[in-house]
């Protein structure tokens, strides 16, 4: 297993947590986790890549190593924040992206609005989410004024096993070893004894602003890096799209908003691919990235 270190410093008035792999003074890849997520859930595709890379992962606000944001969370942020990031370690030269799920969501958008900053992007299950109708928008304001006057919380487990074993069922294709390994970063043992989800509850809250699918697309088509795109065969969000055919359907129209673009389809893996065929995908990143 390949060592990481861990620095922390300010960005944008919050305490940012930022693992690297790598030596300093080799390309630069960033890796940008996903929802719930925290930045050492990229170990087992580190391990895998045969590339000579200084990958910078940060824990989003509100995850891992990160400090929680007083306002809340929203999606521009983590714009600033990755634009913010990008500045600090590589102000000169664009950089080599790569981003899971809402991780890949934020790299998309973010590679169309500073393409110049962007030299590879790499999507990891990042083709969205299912897009609302207008009409949806009173009953989800109403959702999130409700939910704001309480302050929510989040499941704690007697062991680290027992958050294996969440894990687990949350991936039947993880292993005992990697689950054993996640849930070690996934969650942190308190005072108390007890093992707590390094993430702030409030991000279970709903959006009150609803998904702009156009405008993430109209993002897209301002992609001037070659992109990688990868999803699973299985993935578990694919469903809410409809059926199997109205689902590849719909991600094969939004993928066409980009202009140059790679697709791999990974067999046997769910939408935590990175942990369930790691070798393969990190073989195409290799090989896109020469």
């Amino acid at each position: 297993m390949k060592s990481s270190r861990s620095e922390f410093f300010a960005i944008r008035g919050l305490r940012h947590h930022v693992r690297h792999w790598g030596e300093e003074g080799a390309p630069v890849l960033f890796m940008l986790h996903g929802w719930m997520d925290v930045s050492a859930t990229f170990q087992f595709l580190v391990d895998a890549m045969a590339r000579d890379v200084h990958v910078i992962a940060p824990d989003w606000r509100g995850f891992g190593g990160t400090a929680h944001a007083p306002g809340g969370y929203w999606f521009p942020d983590y714009l600033a924040d990755l634009d913010a990031l990008i500045a600090h370690y590589s102000p000169q030269a664009p950089v080599d992206l790569l981003g899971h799920s809402l991780g890949a969501n934020v790299a998309g958008v973010y590679a169309g609005v500073r393409p110049q900053h962007v030299r590879r992007l790499i999507l990891l299950e990042g083709f969205g989410m299912p897009s609302p109708a207008p009409t949806e928008a009173p009953r989800r304001y109403a959702q999130w004024l409700d939910e704001v006057r309480d302050t929510p919380s989040l499941r704690s487990y007697a062991t680290s096993a027992e958050v294996a074993a969440r894990l687990q069922k949350n991936n039947a294709r993880l292993s005992d070893a990697r689950a054993a390994f996640l849930a070690t970063h996934w969650a942190a043992q308190g005072e108390d004894g007890r093992w707590h989800l390094q993430a702030d509850a409030r991000h279970r809250r709903s959006n009150p602003v609803l998904y702009r699918l156009e405008e993430v697309l109209a993002c897209w088509q301002q992609v001037s890096a070659p992109v990688l795109w990868v999803d699973a065969a299985q993935s578990e969000l694919l469903p809410r799209f409809g059926d199997a055919q109205q689902a590849r359907a719909e991600v094969e129209r939004r993928r066409a908003h980009l202009a140059d673009v790679h697709s791999l389809t990974v067999e046997d893996a769910g939408h935590m691919l990175h942990h369930d065929q790691p070798e393969r995908i990190a073989a195409a990143i290799d090989a896109f990235l020469e």
